[in-house]
């Protein structure tokens, strides 16, 4: 119960497990009942139907949001030195993630009327140490790809969408996350497709980039525990993964 029944809460994690229960507890009784817990069928069939609701052909779990757009920029190369254009008016996630590849975000200003970045004004910030634009989806508001895809044509730039507020959300009779060159979502509980815990995702039709993601978050391997690049730890649980199957067919009518 709430405390007031007139205050409608912004996102209710608790409500949408409730939802949603005997679904979620079975997901959870499965994987505990399997033996697996890490990198198994519960992933890999989430990372497929996730794809299939976006409309890309590649999906990489990862443990967060943030971790979704760090090593969507480090896929692309993007490091030290480079210069990657975004909005101010976002989760820190979005400028945080930037500055852990060793790249300098370049913030550029917003619309008054939609809160999201101003198209007009990223020409002017685009340099010659820029690499890429992370568009950001704020609010369930699609940006103007368009524009940016347009712009990022023009300059050979990136383009990383970062939709971790528009799970569903559509832009020209497409999902947002099948546009750009990536795109990055969030699974933090109070998002529209929340797990109950952390988690990510990367998306992308770029065989390439999909497979350099899959090694980034498993210690660079290619081959198990031979590490061919740098890498890191960044796993979406088979548990976690198993929630999300389960709310995924109920994304549409929960939005």
């Amino acid at each position: 119960m709430l405390a007031n029944p007139d205050f409608i809460p912004q996102a209710q994690p608790l409500g949408q497990y409730l939802a949603h229960q005997d679904e979620i507890d079975a997901a959870i009784h499965r994987v505990l009942h399997s033996g697996w817990y890490i990198l198994g069928q519960e992933t890999e069939s989430f990372e497929r139907e996730f794809a299939a609701y976006i409309g890309t052909h590649y999906a990489v779990g990862v443990a967060s949001g943030t971790d979704a757009l760090v090593l969507a920029l480090a896929a692309c190369g993007i490091g030290l030195g480079d210069e990657v254009i975004t909005t101010p008016h976002t989760a820190v996630a979005t400028v945080a993630a930037i500055e852990l590849t060793g790249a300098t975000p370049v913030l550029v200003d917003i619309e008054s009327d939609t809160c999201l970045i101003a198209c007009a004004k990223i020409e002017h910030a685009i340099s010659s140490c820029t690499k890429a634009i992370v568009t950001v989806h704020l609010f369930g508001q699609p940006a103007d790809l368009d524009a940016i895809l347009t712009l990022a044509h023009k300059h050979s730039l990136r383009v990383i969408e970062d939709c971790a507020q528009a799970h569903g959300a559509i832009y020209r009779g497409k999902r947002v996350g099948s546009w750009g060159d990536m795109a990055c979502f969030s699974f933090y509980p109070t998002k529209n497709l929340g797990a109950i815990g952390d988690g990510g995702m990367v998306l992308t039709d770029d065989a390439d980039l999909a497979a350099r993601v899959r090694m980034l978050r498993e210690y660079g391997w290619k081959q198990r525990f031979v590490s061919d690049v740098p890498g890191r730890n960044s796993r979406l649980d088979e548990l976690q993964a198993a929630i999300l199957r389960a709310k995924l067919p109920h994304l549409d009518a929960d939005n």
